[in-house]
């Protein structure tokens, strides 16, 4: 590590480790905040950014028709950042019939089984270090890393650089782990305390703490990123989890490494904060776009649905498939509560509407996707 980068930072304090490395151990939280016009006026368009998805989630007849296929988005572009490879469709896929179009899928459902357990956990236990343990044994569960430091913080030192890096020629290296353990119990008492932050500013603060500690031997970002939903969905700034910063850091994925860093070599703050809350306004504004987009589909399907004149099941079928976009027969029936005959003629009755295509060319466990709602989702969507 290039110690001369952070030996004048006024972010937190050099420190020589038993085996002769330097490390990075970032002070408490808050820092100061210097506010003008400026940052004010950004903090001001999040805010309203927000209040409009907030207010979308607090109206919708049923939210779960946007929170299933959000959160699943989230966990593949969250994945993804830290190198996976696996598409919406290919969640989707495993999930209604555990085909494996590629091997990394197991990671990006388990970042959906994390969020799922996070937000139920939220009405049992505010956010604390036994949380983010629990979170992270859920995150990494029968998949790879799932044997450094189980049930736990790290025990060893771990670092970010390059492939092939050393501790003495890494990018950074988080705090050694008796002062990580300070500092983790520094963020807890930050969470639990009164602040008279903003929300949003404190999810800022909060997902760099995380990613400078970095805590874990794997996981780390995947974790930090989970914590801004689940901090303001606590906070009750989100009325229901669907806004999700991943897509904006992944398209973004070299600025937002190179501005965490700053904070840590420089004290960039306000660089990060209004980072952060560009990524908040950006998201929101998407995610009220393509979910007027699904609604739309949805009504539209129902209305093909009833000039078609099909079967009471069919149409009912629509709102799984908006939610679900790709299903089996298996899923249908669970979902309509009927036959596997029945549920299996509810869907032919959608691909003969051009609603579904059936995507396995299998006689047998085949799996079908409504296309227009996987592009919505996936897609590009022009916020407005």
């Amino acid at each position: 590590m290039d110690t001369a980068l952070f030996k004048k930072s006024p972010s937190g304090k050099l420190v020589r480790a038993a085996g002769g490395y330097w490390a990075f151990v970032p002070g408490p939280l808050p820092p100061k905040i210097e506010w003008d016009d400026a940052l004010v006026s950004v903090m001001s368009r999040a805010d309203i950014a927000l209040g409009t998805l907030s207010g979308l989630g607090e109206t919708l007849p049923n939210p779960h028709l946007l929170i299933y296929p959000f959160i699943r988005r989230e966990a593949v572009l969250s994945s993804r950042i830290e190198g996976t490879r696996s598409s919406l469709s290919d969640l989707l896929l495993f999930e209604a019939t555990q085909i494996e179009k590629r091997g990394d899928v197991r990671e990006v459902q388990n970042y959906v089984r994390a969020m799922e357990y996070g937000l139920k956990r939220l009405n049992e236990l505010p956010l604390s270090l036994r949380f983010v343990r629990e979170l992270h044994n859920v995150l990494m569960e029968g998949v790879r890393g799932q044997h450094a430091a189980p049930d736990g913080f790290r025990q060893s030192q771990n670092w970010i650089g390059s492939p092939g890096a050393t501790l003495n020629n890494a990018t950074f290296v988080p705090p050694p782990v008796p002062e990580m353990q300070e500092c983790l119990s520094q963020l807890e008492k930050f969470l639990h305390a009164e602040t008279k932050l903003p929300p949003l500013i404190e999810a800022a603060l909060v997902h760099y703490q995380f990613e400078a500690i970095h805590p874990f031997l794997d996981g780390n970002g995947r974790i930090g990123r989970l914590l801004v939903t689940l901090l303001l969905c606590q906070r009750r700034i989100l009325s229901r989890p669907l806004l999700y910063l991943s897509a904006f850091f992944e398209q973004h994925r070299q600025e937002y490494y190179d501005l965490l860093l700053e904070v840590s070599s420089t004290g960039a703050w306000r660089e990060w904060i209004e980072f952060f809350l560009s990524a908040v306004t950006d998201q929101s504004a998407d995610a009220v776009s393509r979910s007027r987009r699904l609604q739309e589909l949805q009504h539209s399907y129902v209305q093909l649905a009833r000039e078609k004149r099909l079967a009471p099941t069919a149409v009912q079928l629509v709102e799984l498939v908006v939610m679900k976009p790709v299903l089996s027969a298996r899923t249908a029936q669970e979902y309509l509560k009927i036959t596997p005959p029945g549920a299996r003629k509810a869907i032919r009755a959608l691909v003969e509407a051009g609603i579904l295509t059936e995507i396995t060319g299998r006689k047998r466990d085949r799996a079908y996707a409504a296309n227009e709602v996987l592009e919505a989702l996936d897609g590009e969507i022009t916020a407005g």
